[in-house]
């Protein structure tokens, strides 16, 4: 892994196509809420594949947490697809057939040049693709799991969320105050929550994301 890929750094903001073909930057699909990323082998691998079952399981307490998931493979489309269609995954799938990010990252699994895949990976970022946490998963043990991830976006959402704990004096003088930037959304309508949590990243705002 590259030296200067730690936690408090800022992720690249790599651009790929999604499942369907559209290109994708990962600030995109972040918008302004955690991120679970995950960089796996491939539809060959039964350690993906156990992880990714487990997110999906996972998957429906990040969506009413405000956390989005990204999967990020050097295969195919056609591979990419039969592997979230597989597990049942419904986030975002980027797939990176040209290894942009293996080789960026410099985390080629070198012990394996017939499928040539990454070392598996999982990144847990902050608003702005901040990393929090890294993961590498080369050996199954290595990969969180999924009370490690809630244990992180716990810490995070405590970090970024004026409005965590609301049972203050201040916040509640806020709020009568009708001073209302501190509190969920944060200026956002309802509709951009909304799509953001049906994962609709067709009608994601442009403006909405942040940038590092």
């Amino acid at each position: 892994m590259r030296e200067d890929i730690q936690p408090g750094a800022i992720f690249p903001d790599y651009e790929l196509p999604d499942q369907t073909g559209v290109k994708r930057k990962l600030s995109f699909l972040q918008g302004r809420d955690p991120m679970i990323l995950m960089l796996g082998r491939g539809v060959y691998c039964p350690k993906d594949r156990q992880q990714l079952m487990e997110l999906v399981r996972f998957s429906a307490q990040c969506d009413v947490g405000f956390t989005r998931i990204v999967t990020i493979t050097a295969e195919s489309l056609i591979l990419s697809n039969d592997l979230r269609l597989g597990v049942g995954a419904h986030w975002p799938f980027l797939h990176d057939p040209e290894r942009i990010l293996q080789q960026d990252l410099g985390i080629q699994e070198y012990t394996d040049p017939h499928n040539n895949p990454m070392i598996p990976h999982t990144f847990v970022l902050e608003p702005g693709l901040r990393i929090y946490k890294i993961y590498n998963g080369y050996w199954y043990w290595g990969r969180p799991s999924t009370a490690e991830l809630h244990q992180d976006l716990r810490s995070i959402t405590q970090r970024i969320r004026p409005d965590y704990q609301i049972d203050t004096p201040e916040m509640r003088a806020k709020w009568e105050r009708g001073e209302k930037a501190d509190f969920y959304p944060y200026g956002q309508s309802m509709r951009q929550v909304f799509i953001r949590m049906a994962g609709a990243v067709a009608q994601f705002d442009d403006s909405e994301p942040i940038r590092p």
